[in-house]
C-alpha cells in the first residue's frame, strides 16, 4: 500500500497536521518512535514545567482570541480538546500535556513503537523502513522535532554532562562548582534548580544573554527562568559569563579545567577550574536516517533543514517539515520554534498540500470591493486574530480584488505570496529596532499611542497593511499602537485605513 502522506513523528506537530488530513478523510499514516504521543514532552523540559503559557481567564469568549493566551493547544474545533480542561496553571506542568496529547491522538492513524531507521526515495516514491515494517508514501512530512543536542566543536567537550542526561536533584551537586555552557532556557532552568546546594555556578556563552521581553523572541530567556540572573548581580557567588571556552581538561583530581577566552575584558585568557561541567546549548535536527536519495540540505550550522516557503525541502521533491523543524524559516524572530506558533504553520502547510496535490484553493470569503468593507473586514480580523498574533510577520491575512471582486484569505505564509493584480497584506509586526532598547525605560523616545500621523515609527505590535500588484509592494500603511490592541477607534485606525484602501483602489 502507498499512503498519500506519511508523517514521522506524533509530537503536537504530527497530530496536529495528522488531525487535519483525518477531518478532511485523506490517506495518512504516522509513524511514532515512542509508545505513545508527545515523547519528547515525557523527558523536556528535565525539570518538568513548561514555559508555555496556559493562560485561562482572558475576560473573553472569543475562542479565536483566547488562543492568543494559550500556548499549548492543537486548533481543533472540539473544545473539549483545548488546554485549559487539562491545567489551570499558568506555567503549566509538562506530564500534563503528555496527557492532553494522548487525549488529541484518540482516532488517530498513529503507529506506536516504530522508530524510523531509513527514508529513501526512488521514482518520486518514498520507502520509510521502521523495523522490520516498511512504509511507501508519495509524500513524506517529518516532525520529528530537533532531538539531537546540539554539542559545541570544543576540545574536551567529551567531558562534559549533558543537558539530556545530567542528574536533576540539586542534592548531588552540594557545595561543587559548576559550570554550564550555554545561555539559552536549558542553561538558566538547570541553573535556577541548583542555586541552593551549588557552591559556585557559573553560566557561560559567546554572546550576551538575550532576554525575552526585549527581543519579543520567546526562546532567548524567559523571566521564568531568569532567578539566576538576580544571584549574579546580588554577589551570591555566581555568573555569567560573556566568551568562549576554549578547551576542557580533566585535573589530576579529578575536577576539570577550562580555557576561557573573555569576549571584552583586559585579560583575554583564563583557567578556571570546577567540578562539574554541563552542555545545555541547545538541540539540533537528527538526518542520520536519510539515505543519499533522500538526504535533505542542512542550515544554520546543520541544526534544522532548509526548506522552501512551503515548509518542503530545498533539494527533495515531496519531502516537508512541520513543527519547530520549520523554525529554519524564521530563525530567532517569531515563533514557528514553539507550539503556539507552529501549530499555525501546520494548518498552512495543510492548506499548500491541498492546493498542490487536491486542488484546493487556499479557503477564503467573499468581501464586498468597497473601501468601507475591506477596512471592516481587516480590522475585524486584527481584534481577534491569534495566527496573525503569534505568527508576527510570518502569516498575513491577504485581501484581493480582481474584475471588481474582493476575497478574504487567512493566515497565508508571507514568503509563500504568489504575484496577485492586487492584494492587501495584513500583518502584525514590532517595529524596526525593537530589539534594541530597554523597554522599562521611559526615557526612550516612543511614539505615542494611538498616533495615527506617526504610526509608522511603532516599536510594539501593530497592524501594518502593505499593497501588492503584481508582487511588487507599492504602498504601506500602519495602525497605530494601542495598549489594549484594539486597533478599532474610528478617528485612529478605522477612517485611516479606510482612506488608504480608497486611495489604493
Amino acid at each position: 500500500m502507498t499512503h498519500d502522506y506519511l508523517i514521522i513523528g506524533a509530537g503536537p506537530a504530527g497530530l496536529q497536521l495528522a488531525a487535519l488530513l483525518e477531518r478532511d478523510g485523506q490517506d495518512y499514516v504516522v509513524l511514532e518512535a515512542g509508545a505513545v504521543p508527545g515523547t519528547f514532552f515525557t523527558r523536556y523540559p528535565r525539570h518538568r514545567t513548561l514555559i508555555s503559557i496556559n493562560k485561562v481567564h482572558t475576560g473573553s469568549e472569543d475562542p479565536e482570541f483566547n488562543l492568543r493566551a494559550d500556548w499549548n493547544s492543537l486548533l481543533t474545533d472540539d473544545p473539549a480538546l483545548l488546554f485549559k480542561n487539562y491545567s489551570k496553571r499558568y506555567f503549566p506542568a509538562a506530564d500534563d500535556f503528555v496527557r492532553y496529547l494522548a487525549d488529541f491522538a484518540r482516532g488517530l492513524n498513529v503507529v506506536y513503537g516504530s522508530r524510523v531507521d531509513r527514508v529513501a526515495r526512488s521514482e518520486q516514491l518514498f520507502t520509510v523502513q521502521a523495523g522490520e515494517r516498511a512504509f511507501r508514501a508519495r509524500r513524506v512530512v517529518v516532525a520529528t522535532g530537533v532531538s539531537q543536542l546540539h554539542v559545541p566543536p570544543i576540545e574536551g567537550a567529551e567531558l562534559c554532562e549533558r543537558y539530556d542526561t545530567v542528574s536533576v536533584d540539586p542534592q548531588d551537586f552540594v557545595d561543587q562548582r559548576v559550570l554550564i555552557i550555554g545561555k539559552g532556557n536549558s542553561a538558566f532552568e538547570t541553573a535556577d534548580a541548583l542555586v541552593e546546594t551549588a557552591a559556585v555556578i557559573h553560566v557561560a556563552g559567546p554572546h550576551s544573554v538575550r532576554l525575552a521581553w526585549q527581543t519579543h523572541y520567546v526562546g532567548h530567556l524567559r523571566a521564568v527562568n531568569n532567578n539566576f540572573l538576580d544571584t549574579y548581580q546580588l554577589k551570591s557567588q555566581n555568573a555569567v559569563l560573556d566568551g568562549t571556552v576554549e578547551r576542557i581538561v580533566r585535573r589530576a583530581d579529578g575536577g576539570l579545567r577550562i580555557v576561557f577566552r573573555y569576549a571584552r575584558t583586559v585579560e583575554r585568557l583564563r583557567e578556571i577550574d570546577y567540578d562539574r561541567i554541563i552542555l545545555a546549548t541547545g538541540f539540533r535536527f537528527d538526518a542520520s536516517v536519510f539515505d543519499e536519495s533522500a538526504r535533505p540540505r542542512l542550515a544554520i550550522d546543520d541544526r534544522f533543514p532548509e526548506q522552501t516557503p512551503a515548509f518542503e525541502s530545498v533539494n527533495v521533491p515531496g519531502l516537508y517539515f512541520a513543527g519547530t523543524l520549520t523554525q529554519q524559516r524564521d530563525f530567532k524572530k517569531s515563533t514557528n520554534g514553539f507550539i503556539h506558533g507552529f501549530r499555525y504553520g501546520v494548518r498552512a502547510l495543510h492548506r499548500i498540500l491541498n492546493s498542490r496535490h487536491q486542488n484546493t484553493p487556499w479557503p477564503s470569503t467573499s468581501v464586498a470591493a468597497t473601501p468601507e468593507a475591506i477596512t471592516e473586514a481587516i480590522v475585524a480580523r486584527i481584534n481577534v486574530s491569534s495566527g496573525l498574533w503569534q505568527q508576527f510577520g510570518v502569516l498575513a491575512d491577504v485581501v484581493t480584488v480582481e474584475d471588481g471582486t474582493a476575497r478574504y484569505h487567512e493566515e497565508v505564509p508571507v514568503a509563500y505570496l504568489g504575484p496577485q493584480p492586487l492584494a492587501f497584506v495584513v500583518t502584525l509586526e514590532y517595529g524596526a529596532g525593537h530589539d534594541q532598547v530597554d523597554p522599562f525605560d521611559i526615557d526612550v523616545p516612543r511614539v505615542a499611542e494611538n498616533d495615527a500621523a506617526t504610526a509608522h515609527r511603532a516599536s510594539y505590535l501593530h497592524p501594518v497593511v502593505r499593497v501588492r500588484r503584481d508582487g511588487e509592494v507599492v504602498a504601506v500603511h500602519h495602525l497605530a499602537e494601542n495598549l489594549e490592541n484594539h486597533w478599532n477607534i474610528p478617528a485612529v485606525h478605522r477612517e485611516p485605513l479606510a482612506r488608504f484602501v480608497k486611495g489604493v483602489l
